[in-house]
């Protein structure tokens, strides 16, 4: 913490090394859990060497941990071969620790001299009970049912030498366990620590038993981490899975019958005689309802279970009071608020034991993910009227947990699991905060549901703006596109509006993209490494620890960023499913593996801040892009699972489609489902403007063909200059009032999106409902023609202007996007050379009839024996079978698709009449004029 910048001209011995980095946080946090022990005066600390004790403050020798082989009283072993650091390293480190220990106590005394209050509800995404019968009442013990700020406290009042003994029991039990790590990292490092992995595992674990359910708790998070732990610490956490010692059977069935409030017997038929799990708060027995076939999981809460856990709250709320002390004292630019993050951790532990409210949850999000029809998860039913604050009874669900299952099943699994969390937190805004692997299990019945979703008791809610936020940052991220990423964040409180994007970026850069890869903390590292150019043999050893530790000392001291209270909930649920996604497939990456759903979100939803985000997609970024084709294809590819990648693999690839791309068929059912809704939306004015370029196109070229193949007479005039009688494009008169209502311009976007909805609702409802409503107007209602005498000249001049050069390169991209996907024909359309080739359209035309279409199979016959005369001397190599790819496309859409596209093409032809017709309208009312005066 007091080490100063480290420079390039520092010597070696004094330019900081991994282990030696290690050793002094390590060092830093048993200083600060030691001298915490200062805020209670006269307890005994154990197993932690000192010298005397004055006014109940504890003080370290600092030739305590200058003694080589000895650290703070604990015996350790170093060789000359193990050995990592220098006797000068040592020494430096033990300095260093001793500093530490003198910042602690003095921040330690401030913090026992304030009054420490409970964590606040109100600044909580922690979902608790609203039930007014509940709120403000307390158990007989003194703890509210409901969690309640002021009534903890109450409570802490009357407990204060319990909550001195629960300190003492947490410090006994974890400066030990710190100081022998310390001591292992000061003599020799990660490989003298490596060396001893299955002791200290094992020491963890027992002492995480010893300290009780909120201990277990930490322990069964890092469980499922095969990237953060050696396999050696797994394995001896894995056991507070399944290994928490379970309290008698005849005190949980003394539970089940005062919960009740009436005999077992009188609900049950019969009840496992032994628990089936156990588990650190609670444990679970197997029922069958009386008189039914229906067996239910009775949830049992463990005796005195609240009354611990309020205390360690005191405990660790304590303990987060001191490190925030030392951060504002040797970090004052960090802004992250680390109280803040225990408090919503403590109100989610507390809230976990409240059991109705657990149950009230379990069906709320049963019928959430019901109406968002996520597939293959099922959420047993909950029986409330047997369930309490302390019992919890529910359908039982046979099945083993997801990380028991073979490699190849969990990669499958975790998919339908990932699909599922982010419905939660994406969509609807109420995720499940605690998935860890004993709340995963692969069903035997699968007519339900391939995965079981249980323990519902730690749920949280995110709102809207905070949703679209992480959608923004999951594109951003995918995209590699930082500079936007830095908005996301700033959105998010992460960072200040004020932050010097110039560093931000380009740290951005080094630290997010190994992650994004994917592959868990081992193949973070490993990018690390590879980025800052250092390898395992130790060479750029180094420069690359300077420059990484120059960044790292870059973010701590220029950069001021915060972790919001709700990221603590969400890294928990995050941290499970990847770890356990890990184990089935080692290259997991959760940005990656969420994108294709959150490409489906986009492409659905027509809310402003999605709809804006698409755009960034499709065009993108910037207000000056351009919108691609290829991107929307690489869009709705993603959507549907098939993910364009980089070279490396990392973030997603714009430039090319994937090699595995899906069928026309499937990309064109899948644009006119439902799901791609914003979608269509965004894209009508993109259709309107490319079907006006196009039509301008052709007027121009055809009207140009046309006269040059007049003969003309000398003695005659032009006559292309002579005005002839034309049917102007017009519209109806109602449709003109309600363009002027529209400020005087027509709304193009908002008018035809009215008629898509208009047009889906008049495909898709009875024929027997019959509305009172207004109904918006029809294409043909709108549409008029209105009789001019106008020269030829000024109504191509009007009607369609020249093309800007970058509208003409636009034309040529539509046309080259033609030719490769439908053929020469499609292609000679969009060119406008239809006068030039008068037989591409019939052909065209044709194709698309005798490969589908609604016609008679008779007609189709006749149609198919035509096609090969009208297709002589056409290419079939450039792709003209397209053409009919298309038209069988269309043939196989459904009802609601079918409705959804003519909807569609309503809209665009409704958007380039508006355009063609306003262009015109000077000639109209000019004529109009000249006819009044005649």
């Amino acid at each position: 913490l007091m080490t100063p910048r480290i420079t390039s001209s520092a010597s070696p011995l004094l330019r900081p090394r991994g282990p030696r980095l290690v050793a002094r946080v390590c060092l830093a946090i048993l200083a600060a859990i030691s001298i915490c022990y200062a805020a209670y005066p006269g307890q005994e600390l154990r197993g932690v060497g000192r010298e005397r004790a004055v006014s109940g403050s504890v003080s370290f020798r600092a030739e305590t941990f200058r003694r080589p082989g000895r650290v703070a009283g604990v015996r350790v072993r170093s060789s000359a071969v193990d050995n990592e650091l220098s006797a000068v390293d040592r020494m430096r480190n033990a300095g260093m620790a001793a500093a530490a220990v003198t910042a602690a106590e003095a921040v330690s005394k401030a913090v026992s001299m304030r009054k420490l209050e409970a964590p606040d509800l109100d600044k909580t995404f922690i979902v608790v009970d609203k039930d007014d019968e509940r709120i403000g009442k307390v158990d007989e013990v003194g703890l509210p049912l409901v969690y309640d700020k002021e009534l903890i406290q109450q409570y802490w009042a009357k407990q204060s030498g319990a909550l001195n003994k629960r300190w003492t029991e947490f410090l006994g039990q974890s400066v030990p366990f710190l100081t022998k790590v310390a001591g292992y990292l000061i003599t020799g490092g990660a490989a003298e620590l490596q060396k001893h992995d299955v002791e200290l595992a094992r020491d963890a674990r027992i002492i995480m038993e010893k300290l009780g359910p909120t201990y277990i708790k930490l322990g069964q998070t890092l469980s499922v981490r095969p990237d953060v732990l050696p396999q050696a610490a797994l394995d001896e956490l894995a056991i507070l899975q399944d290994g928490v010692k379970p309290f008698p059977t005849t005190t949980a069935l003394e539970v089940i019958e005062r919960e009740l409030g009436m005999p077992l017997g009188a609900v049950f038929d019969e009840i496992s005689e032994e628990p089936v799990a156990a588990a650190s708060l609670a444990q679970v027995y197997r029922a069958r309802l009386a008189g039914t076939d229906q067996y239910v999981a009775i949830k049992v809460q463990r005796p005195g279970i609240p009354e611990t856990v309020s205390k360690d709250l005191y405990v660790l709320r304590r303990a987060a009071e001191v490190y925030q002390g030392l951060i504002d004292r040797f970090a004052p630019q960090q802004k992250t608020d680390y109280v803040a993050l225990l408090n919503e951790w403590a109100v989610g532990f507390y809230t976990e034991l409240d059991f109705t409210n657990e149950g009230k949850n379990q069906m709320r999000l049963k019928k959430l993910l019901q109406e968002e029809g996520v597939p293959d998860v099922y959420i047993p039913h909950v029986y409330e009227e047997y369930s309490t604050r302390k019992l919890l009874v529910s359908e039982w669900v046979d099945g083993i947990k997801l990380s028991q299952c073979d490699p190849d099943e969990i990669e499958t699994l975790i998919g339908i699991g990932q699909e599922c969390f982010l419905t939660q937190l994406l969509q609807v805004g109420f995720f499940h905060s605690d998935p860890h692997p004993g709340n995963l299990l692969k069903m035997t019945d699968t007519t339900k549901g391939k995965i079981a979703l249980l323990d519902f008791g730690l749920m949280a809610s995110v709102k809207q703006e905070d949703i679209d936020l992480m959608v923004n940052a999951i594109i951003h991220l995918a995209n590699k596109d930082y500079p936007s990423l830095v908005d996301d964040f700033i959105g998010l409180n992460i960072l200040p509006a004020d932050c010097d994007r110039t560093k931000v970026v380009p740290l951005m850069d080094k630290a997010l993209s190994p992650y994004v890869k994917g592959g868990g903390a081992k193949k973070y590292e490993e990018e690390l490494k590879k980025m800052y150019g250092i390898e395992d043999s130790g060479r750029g050893a180094v420069g690359g620890f300077q420059q990484m530790t120059q960044d790292a000392l870059t973010v701590l001291n220029d950069i001021p960023f915060s972790i919001p209270p709700y990221f603590a909930l969400l890294a928990r649920a995050i941290v499970t499913l990847e770890g356990v996604a890990l184990t089935g497939n080692p290259d997991y990456g959760i940005i990656m593996e969420a994108y294709p759903f959150v490409a489906r979100k986009l492409l659905k939803e027509d809310r402003p801040e999605i709809q804006r985000a698409l755009q960034q997609v499709l065009y993108g970024g910037g207000s000056g892009g351009k919108f691609g084709a290829q991107r929307l294809s690489v869009l709705l590819n993603s959507a549907m699972g098939v993910v364009a990648r980089t070279g490396g693999g990392t973030f997603v690839d714009f430039d090319s489609i994937p090699d595995d791309a899906v069928g026309l068929g499937t990309a064109l059912k899948f644009f006119l489902s439902n799901r791609t809704d914003s979608l269509r939306s965004l894209l009508i004015e993109e259709a309107v403007s490319a079907s006006d370029i196009l039509l301008r196109q052709g007027i121009r070229k055809a009207t140009g063909q046309l006269t040059s193949s007049i003969p003309r007479l000398p003695f005659l005039p032009d006559p292309y200059t002579l005005p002839v009688p034309l049917l102007l494009p017009s519209l109806s008169a109602a449709a003109a009032a309600s363009n002027f209502a529209d400020n005087e311009t027509p709304n193009a976007e908002k008018k035809m999106k009215t008629e898509v909805e208009a047009a889906a609702e008049k495909a898709s409802s009875s024929p027997s409902v019959v509305s009172t409503e207004p109904q918006p107007q029809t294409p043909q209602q709108r549409f008029s023609l209105a009789p001019a005498l106008v020269t030829p000249k000024d109504f191509v001049d009007t009607a369609a202007p020249k093309l800007s050069r970058e509208e003409e390169l636009y034309a040529l991209s539509l046309a080259d996007l033609a030719q490769q996907t439908l053929g020469p024909d499609a292609a000679a359309l969009v060119r406008g050379d239809a006068f030039a080739e008068p037989s591409a359209a019939p052909r065209l035309l044709i194709t698309l009839a005798a490969s589908g279409g609604q016609l008679s199979p008779d007609l189709q016959d006749a149609l198919r024996s035509v096609a090969p005369t009208l297709m002589a001397g056409v290419d079939a190599v450039e792709g003209s079978g397209s053409v009919g790819d298309v038209g069988t496309a269309v043939a196989e859409l459904d009802e609601s698709e079918r409705a959804n596209l003519s909807a569609f093409v309503q809209a665009v032809v409704s958007g380039v009449w508006e355009r063609l017709a306003g262009r015109v309208a000077p000639l109209a009312a000019a004529a109009a004029v000249s006819g009044g005066r005649q």
